[in-house]
């Protein structure tokens, strides 16, 4: 194992049980240097070392803005995540957390060990799965429009046309209220649905622009923990939904098994 100096810092990717994972193979960030276990009170840190100037200081700070460096060194980071996964309940910790030290991550260790290990009893035999909802707008809207006016037809019929010009108007001033009811509507109904299949659920920040070639907005990010015998009833609700909604614009679309970082305790600093 490398010797932790000025020039080195421990890099954590996640903590597992020491019974599930206790051998590992591979390396980490650069393809260089060896992944290592180090384990305290049956929990276990899958950690390598990095260069300290990757990750502190003005050319970090720079770094760190640049996709080409963040991207595959963050690609290599879930990878390796996601490889413990398949072998223990993991406790995932966020793209560039670092440690000064083996003994500032082992007093970390053991200042949060009764949380970290709450949290991988928790997280045993479940997985995140991400939910997005991605609209259409314009076809959402056309679909509501119609709707609307469906729906005063034999009214509209009877006015003049000048007036019901005006009426139809006032109809679709109110179309974007309307769409925002029926989303709300929607979104309440599949997230219980989903719920009663998952063990927990986080609503995640909505990102922003346009999503699927340019077309559809993301109008809702969700993640649920969900225990693995429940997965397949879980994605036929989604299925469902799609099918149910489409005329809205509105497409559900589920992705996972991800590593449950949405659910994960903050361990506090990030750095020591």
């Amino acid at each position: 194992m490398p010797e932790v100096t000025t020039r080195n810092a421990v890099y954590l990717f996640c903590l597992a049980r020491t019974g599930s994972l206790q051998t590992i193979e591979g390396t980490g960030l650069d393809d260089r240097s060896p992944l290592c276990l180090h384990s305290v009170m049956e929990i276990t840190a899958v950690t390598s070392f990095v260069s300290l100037g990757e990750f502190c200081g003005p050319a970090a700070e720079s770094a760190m803005q640049d996709l080409s460096w963040v991207g595959p060194r963050a690609c290599r980071h879930e990878q390796v995540v996601e490889r413990v996964m398949g072998r223990s309940p993991v406790l995932p910790v966020r793209f560039g957390t670092i440690f000064s030290s083996l003994e500032n991550l082992e007093k970390r260790l053991r200042e949060h060990h009764g949380k970290i290990s709450r949290f991988l009893d928790e997280v045993a035999d479940k997985e995140e799965w991400a939910v997005k909802g991605l609209l259409e707008r314009s076809k959402a809207n056309e679909s509501i429009r119609q709707l609307l006016l469906a729906g005063e037809e034999s009214y509209l019929s009877s006015l003049s046309p000048g007036v019901r010009y005006l009426h139809q108007q006032r109809i679709l001033a109110n179309s974007e209220k309307e769409l925002n009811r029926i989303l709300n509507d929607i979104s309440t109904v599949i997230a219980r649905e989903l719920s009663r299949h998952a063990v927990n659920f986080r609503e995640r920040e909505l990102l922003s622009g346009k999503i699927m070639g340019g077309e559809r907005d993301m109008v809702l990010n969700w993640a649920f923990l969900v225990p693995r015998v429940n997965v397949t009833d879980f994605r036929d609700i989604i299925c469902r939904a799609n099918e149910d909604h489409a005329r809205w614009g509105l497409l559900f679309d589920v992705s996972g098994p991800w590593p449950p970082y949405s659910f994960s305790p903050s361990l506090n600093k990030e750095t020591s």
